[in-house]
Order: structure tokens, then C-alpha cells, then sequence
């Protein structure tokens, strides 16, 4: 079993991936990180470039757990997508990051994070980075 962690290059991500080495050691798990960015798209924010996801890679090393990397393409719905890829890699946890939204972005634009939460037939950890308030 791992532990399957959604990385992107934000404080939440980073919040993600401290939360999941974490869980990782007192588990003795290893670590899937996961950053995706959709099929087909020029241009991703949520895509971390090589040298950040080597470093994070790196900072799991450094806590003596074994990590791997996977940039798989979400080709519909990335909420789903991570889902299935958890059940692929059977996840024993999923660690999520979560950033603040206004009432109206939740509403027009839906969360993933929210249906990761609410549909994942695994335990989720979800967590803020830190300062945030909600």
C-alpha cells in the first residue's frame, strides 16, 4: 500500500506533500506523488515544472521514505481521474491540500477537492497550508 498525495506548485501543495511524507514515515508507506495537468493543454499552472517535483522527491528522501512521481493526463474530470488512479495504486490514504475560495468561485466552479472528499472510497486528509484562514 502507499500513500497518494495531489501536488501542484502552491502552498496547499506544499501543505500536501509535507502532511503526506508525514503520514508516509509513521505509516511506513511509501509515496505516490501525483501532479496532472489536462490532456491536451498548452499551458497548466498546476503543472510543476521537473527540478520542483524532483525537490519534492527529494524532501521525501531526506525523511527516509520512498517516493515516486506520476504526471499522469487527466483526459474529463480530474476529480474522478485521482480517484481511480488511488484505486490503481491502492492508496491507503489520499492527502489533499486545500485553498481558499469565495462562495461564488465554489458555486460556479465546483471543487475537486470537494468531490475527492465526498465520492473517495479511501480515507482523505485534507489539509490548509499554514497561516490560512477559511
Amino acid at each position: 500500500m502507499s500513500i497518494i498525495v495531489g501536488f501542484v506548485p502552491t502552498p496547499a501543495g506544499e501543505a500536501a506533500l509535507t502532511a503526506g511524507i508525514a503520514e508516509a514515515q509513521l505509516r511506513n508507506e511509501d509515496l505516490v506523488i501525483v501532479n496532472s495537468a489536462r490532456e491536451g493543454a498548452l499551458v497548466d499552472k498546476s503543472v510543476a515544472p521537473q527540478d520542483t517535483l524532483e525537490a519534492a522527491a527529494r524532501r521525501a528522501a531526506n525523511a527516509g521514505v520512498t517516493a515516486t512521481i506520476k504526471q499522469p493526463p487527466y483526459h474529463n474530470d480530474l476529480a474522478d481521474e485521482f480517484l481511480d488512479f488511488a484505486r490503481e495504486v491502492n492508496a491507503s490514504l489520499i492527502v489533499i491540500g486545500l485553498r481558499h475560495r469565495s462562495q461564488v468561485g465554489k458555486f460556479i466552479l465546483g471543487s475537486h477537492a470537494q468531490r475527492i472528499l465526498m465520492q473517495a472510497d479511501r480515507p482523505v486528509l485534507a489539509v490548509k497550508p499554514d497561516g490560512a484562514h477559511f
